[in-house]
């Protein structure tokens, strides 16, 4: 299996995540990955997938994936049947850290228990 092809879900993924600039490029047995994430939770999605792959430290795979917005961790859309504790779960893993994503967003929200879907709320940097 060529070294493109055992990463192809990466380059699958980037895709999905609309990464920019993408650049691939195979040199030798190494796969070089460029390009840049809208924020850091999907740089992080795809270097969760690169170990997935390759292991915790890949010698096959060089990737410099840059960030356009570390202003935040992410911005996320209010889907329907969401609370501000279940979006900290997914992005911190602990649902008490609803307080800062609300903090976050006061510009918006004005009860930590009142969203609505498609709302965009920053997902800030702890």
């Amino acid at each position: 299996m060529s070294v493109k092809a055992k990463y192809q879900p990466v380059l699958d993924l980037g895709e999905q995540l609309g990464i920019k600039d993408g650049n691939v490029t195979v040199e030798g047995d190494i796969l070089k990955v460029k390009g840049m994430a809208k924020t850091q939770y999907e740089k992080n999605i795809l270097w969760d997938k690169i170990k997935e792959i390759g292991g915790e430290k890949p010698s096959d795979i060089k990737a410099n994936i840059t960030v356009e917005d570390d202003s935040v961790y992410h911005r996320h859309t209010v889907k329907s049947g969401e609370s501000l504790s279940k979006i900290a779960k997914h992005y911190y893993g602990d649902p008490m850290k609803y307080k800062q994503i609300f903090e976050a967003n006061t510009n918006i929200l004005k009860n930590p228990d009142l969203i609505h879907p498609d709302q965009v709320l920053a997902i800030p940097n702890l």
